[in-house]
Parts: C-alpha cells; structure tokens; sequence
C-alpha cells in the first residue's frame, strides 16, 4: 500500500535506516530502501583529488548554505546527460522542502555572478547527515560543495555522512561501505548526539582553511 510522504514519515524513516526513492522523477509513487551495505564517506579524512584540490583553493565560486534549497533540489531531480532520469520526484521533493523549512534538510550551494551553478542537499539528524543528491552547471562546483559539506560537518561535530549506495562520482572522495545492520546500530547513537549544521558563528572560509589544514587524505 503507498504511503502519502509527511515529513514525520520520512524522519522516522531515516531514524531506523531506510530512505525513499522513487523509479523515476515522473513517478507519484516511491519506496523505502535498505541496501545490504550502506555507502558512506568519511568527514575527516575525505579524499579529496590534487586537481579538485587545487580548484577549491582557488575560490572559483561563492559558497552559501540554504540560500535556496529549493532551486538546489529542484535540479537535483532534472534530467541531465548521463542522468537521463532521477529518483526525486515530487511527493519527495515537497516533503524535503518541507523538512527544510522546519530546520532538518539543508543545502551546500555554489554560486556564480549571483546564479546557483551547483549544490548538494540533505538530512541532518543529530550527528548524522544523510547526503541525498548534487547537481553542477559548470566545472567542479558540486565537488566543491561537497568539501565545503566536509568542513562544514566537522566544524558542527558531526560523525557520520551517508551516501546510501556506492557511484562512480563518490568513488573519486573514498567512498565505503559498511553492513546495513552495523549501519543501522551506529546511528541508534549518533543520530541522538548533538551537532550545529547552521553554525552561525563560524566563516566559511575560516572552516575550510581549518579542514584542509587538518584533514589526512
């Protein structure tokens, strides 16, 4: 039986694991998920290529957060070459809005000659950002968001960030895997600690500064 998306829904769902998606952005309907092994990337030590290094030392782009979540999700669900079609379709992309509006999702956004060229969005419960899609206009600038995600995570005492499933574009930052089950008990925890995604304090190129100064990989 479907289900009708509510942001009290989806929260739940998230909290014990699972997320939805549906067959195509046209589809009304959608279904929960729980892959056997859940792909994660690590916020400390996240792999960031010499190239793409380079380019986000530069400061090709502004970064803002949640300026404009909805023109971020939006095209996240367009259609785009080697994307012909996306999971997000609109019962999704309302109740993401939504839980937007009551503080849980958020938007990492790149922005050029004040046009939105690129963002990541997700769900942030506790401790636990849940990574959901990203979309670039022009060269590197979802990449670049993702460090900045990254930094940003760090910053707020954040320790997981989940990717659901393992892509080609994640394997690039170092992806991994681990068993659902073992997924599923981490943020029993995690997802009841404290963490600040907003940081209204903190600049946001202090953050990155201090996260590629810190950072490993």
């Amino acid at each position: 039986m479907f289900t009708e998306a509510t942001p009290e829904l989806f929260l739940e769902a998230y909290r014990h694991g699972i997320f939805p998606m549906a067959e195509h952005a046209e589809d009304l309907h959608y279904n929960f998920y729980a892959p056997e092994m859940r792909a994660q990337l690590s916020i400390p030590n996240l792999h960031i290529p010499k190239s793409l290094l380079k380019r986000v030392k530069q400061r090709p782009y502004e970064i803002k957060i949640n300026t404009d979540f909805t023109g971020v999700i939006y095209a996240c669900a367009e259609s785009a070459k080697g994307r012909e079609s996306t999971w997000i379709n609109k019962p999704i992309r309302d109740c993401f809005i939504e839980l937007h509006a009551q503080g849980f999702a958020h938007s990492v956004e790149a922005w050029e000659n004040n046009k939105l060229v690129g963002g990541l969005y997700g769900l942030a419960i506790g401790a636990v950002f849940c990574g959901e899609s990203m979309f670039s206009r022009v060269t590197d600038a979802s990449k670049i968001c993702l460090v900045h995600l990254c930094a940003r995570l760090q910053s707020g005492g954040f320790t997981t960030l989940d990717t659901q499933f393992v892509n080609d574009h994640l394997k690039q930052f170092g992806v991994f895997e681990i068993p659902q089950k073992d997924y599923e008990e981490k943020i029993k925890t995690e997802m009841n600690k404290k963490a600040d995604f907003i940081l209204e304090s903190k600049d946001e190129e202090r953050m990155l500064e201090s996260y590629l100064s810190d950072r490993k990989a």
